[in-house]
């Protein structure tokens, strides 16, 4: 029998498991079926459809606004433009884009955001597996261990690392930020991958094992692709919150290292004189996380719901 038949043998069995206990439930709907049933209605959806519309105002402003002159801007509301389309002109865009500084910061923040994401998903799904399925002296209380320093704030630690990366030259570097955002991102990763990786059924695991796959085949081919939800959901929480930062950037990065984040921030002094990048810059910096969202939309309600599933 190879890996895969062993695997779907079963994830059969736990399919008709749960047909079994649905099955053999009083007749009375689930409350979770109670409520979709509520929330499928159609005032409810367009409840929430107002919902989300109003919450996307502020981001429909900034874009309009970042499509005005600063003339424009100046002298009316960005509403105006929507009965004026006239106004609306790319120019802002093309200032940003020559703009050294802007584009300096974007690229840095691409190379903070990149590393510092890939790093807490490859090291977090290593540790989260081990925690889950390999039995090591001391585990246990490791993983408690782990699990204490999610209460431990960031700003505790601020001026510790920072007097560390001025012995070892790592303040003011790109680096420097990757490895802080790393360190301070793990503990959580760890945690959640841990317990969704503990989900899996024991018999697959037990089932490679016997067919002589060894650990690291049983997490790259077993592990990995049953637990892509939930990495998935990960990454797109660490992007954002990366991408997002700006009092780790604002401590550890200089003037060459700064991400948008913190040029924005700069910029925000001579608010009214350069409008015209600050307006286009905020909306860059608000657009590229708002694409990762929706690109990996699915994955993330599936590794949200994957704990109701199991149930």
């Amino acid at each position: 029998m190879t890996l895969t038949r062993a695997g779907a043998k079963v994830r059969a069995r736990s399919a008709r498991a749960r047909s079994a206990r649905a099955r053999s439930d009083s007749g009375r709907p689930r409350l979770a079926a109670r409520l979709a049933s509520r929330l499928s209605s159609g005032v409810v959806q367009l409840v929430l459809l107002l919902i989300g519309v109003l919450w996307l105002i502020p981001t429909l402003g900034l874009f309009v606004s970042s499509l005005r002159t600063p003339v424009d801007i100046s002298g009316s509301g960005w509403w105006t433009a929507l009965a004026h389309p006239s106004q609306l002109t790319l120019s802002d865009y093309v200032n940003l884009f020559h703009d050294q500084g802007m584009m300096q910061s974007l690229w840095n923040t691409v190379l903070i955001t990149v590393p510092a994401t890939v790093g807490v998903v490859v090291l977090a799904s290593l540790a989260a597996y081990a925690f889950a399925w390999i039995d090591f002296r001391g585990r246990d209380w490791l993983f408690v261990a782990v699990i204490g320093l999610l209460v431990v704030p960031v700003q505790v630690a601020l001026i510790p690392v920072a007097k560390m990366y001025k012995y070892t030259h790592l303040f003011g570097s790109i680096t420097g930020v990757v490895l802080f955002h790393i360190g301070f991102g793990l503990p959580f990763a760890i945690f959640l991958l841990r317990n969704f990786f503990a989900g899996i059924p024991r018999e697959l695991l037990e089932a490679a094992r016997m067919e002589g796959g060894t650990e690291w085949v049983i997490f790259r081919k077993v592990v990995v692709p049953l637990g892509m939800p939930a990495i998935a959901s990960l990454a797109i929480f660490q992007f954002l919150w990366v991408w997002n930062d700006m009092l780790v950037a604002l401590v550890f990065s200089d003037t060459s290292t700064q991400p948008l984040t913190v040029e924005l921030q700069g910029q925000m002094r001579q608010f009214g004189s350069n409008i015209d990048i600050l307006a286009p810059g905020a909306f860059l910096s608000l657009v590229i996380p708002l694409i990762v969202f929706f690109s990996f939309q699915r994955y993330f309600v599936q590794g949200l719901m994957a704990g109701s599933m199991k149930g």
